[in-house]
């Protein structure tokens, strides 16, 4: 199985029966990060779904930089794909 298939059988299979709605969780997330900053920062965002998607991309890119591990990069496709799945809802 390629990468692009890993990424499409997780986010629409083990990880929404675990953790729900993509859209949901991610949203829940974003109201998280975006409290942290404001607590931490005093500043105030409105991060979304679609920011935590590229942020979590950035993070398996981030990681992949020191090591190659196949795992990043379904992940990071898997993330990215979200944004159209939760775009299209």
């Amino acid at each position: 199985m390629n990468v692009l298939e890993e990424a499409n059988k997780i986010i629409y299979g083990d990880r929404e029966e675990t953790y729900g709605s993509p859209s949901k969780n991610l949203d829940r997330i974003a109201a998280q990060w975006s409290l942290y900053i404001f607590q931490k920062y005093g500043l105030i965002v409105g991060l979304n779904c679609e920011d935590v998607c590229w942020m979590m991309a950035d993070l398996k890119k981030a990681r992949q930089m020191n090591a190659y591990k196949r795992d990043n990069l379904t992940d990071a496709i898997g993330y990215i794909a979200l944004i159209d799945r939760i775009t299209a809802e």
